[in-house]
């Protein structure tokens, strides 16, 4: 029985707490956030105790930390985690600044720990068979990728301004599905984006809506599609295009009943928000950490992976501002 500490009792902590203690090989050991009530409840819940993150790092009964924290914490908990030798789980992005992201890895690679970042996407049942089924060559040589997220409505301008950004937020997931669906490192990108969905997000210097190209050395190129809104739920689709077929992961729906009459026909609405898209997802990517911590696989999301993804998200922004393609 693995003992997690799990920085962060908020919204996605709470997430992963499920996964945590719903796993045979697992259970919440401690949680850790300032905000001294929310720890207090969320450990009350799963028979775990509060513990500060000198208590938590230096307590040899901890076996790993899962950091679900502010994003301004997160490297600063790796390095310490690290330096404890502790296993690492972290939620994306390491940090906003790619320079700081650079000196963590450092610091994990040199205390020889592993550390997985939680690019659950990875982990969707539905992209997880568009990958392996291309790899399989049903599809033959990979030529385009589209990848569309849609948010169901916007963030308020508040969380905007301490995000780094909507490429840097939201479009780092798709940066990484991006390279681990055609599986090559990308040789060029080339985005816009436009402020269309809320003017508050245009005001704290952010876009809402956005199309970014990103081209690999075999010639295949990845389309992706951003919105802060949808309307209709949370828009999550991608289509992988190779020389012998098309492989398409579609939408998933808060029901499959459809009702077809002489008036047309109607159908239910993609999943409200990534909380219940991506549930299969969380679950699977903490099956993938025990496997890593019980020593039976190695993370195959690194901190490698959460570095380029930022680094994409850089190049992506420098591509915008400069309203022209940027080698990488």
């Amino acid at each position: 029985m693995f003992n997690i500490a799990l920085f962060g009792a908020g919204r996605i902590g709470q997430v992963h707490a499920v996964n945590i203690a719903a796993h045979k090989e697992s259970r919440i050991y401690s949680v850790i956030d300032p905000n001294q009530s929310a720890a207090a409840e969320l450990a009350e819940k799963y028979q775990a105790k509060v513990q500060d993150v000198e208590s938590a790092m230096n307590d040899p009964q901890v076996h790993a930390v899962l950091i679900a924290s502010a994003t301004d914490t997160h490297a600063d908990l790796i390095e310490l985690a690290a330096k404890h030798n502790k296993a690492i789980f972290c939620e994306k992005p390491v940090h906003l600044d790619i320079d700081r992201v650079r000196h963590c890895l450092k610091v994990v690679e040199q205390q020889k720990v592993p550390l997985f970042i939680g690019f659950n996407r990875r982990y969707d049942p539905q992209f997880r068979q568009v990958k392996t089924l291309a790899q399989a060559g049903n599809i033959g040589k990979a030529e385009s990728l589209l990848i569309i997220s849609r948010d169901p409505s916007p963030p308020p301008a508040e969380y905007v301004r301490v995000s780094g950004g909507m490429f840097r937020d939201m479009t780092i997931h798709d940066f990484d599905m991006a390279r681990f669906i055609i599986g090559e490192e990308p040789e060029s990108i080339f985005a816009q984006g436009s402020n269309l969905v809320d003017p508050a997000i245009g005001q704290a210097g952010d876009i809402d809506t956005a199309f970014i190209v990103i081209k690999f050395p075999s010639g295949a190129m990845a389309t992706i599609v951003n919105s802060r809104r949808s309307g209709y739920g949370y828009d999550q689709r991608l289509e992988l295009h190779g020389e012998k077929g098309v492989l398409t992961a579609t939408n998933i729906k808060e029901n499959s009943v459809e009702q077809w009459d002489q008036t047309g026909c109607t159908a239910a609405k993609p999943e409200h928000f990534f909380l219940q898209r991506y549930s299969a997802a969380y679950a699977a990517e903490w099956q993938h950490f025990i496997d890593v911590l019980a020593g039976r696989a190695s993370p195959e999301c690194s901190g490698i992976d959460g570095e380029r993804a930022l680094y994409l998200a850089d190049k992506a922004l420098e591509s915008m501002k400069s309203g022209k393609c940027v080698a990488l």
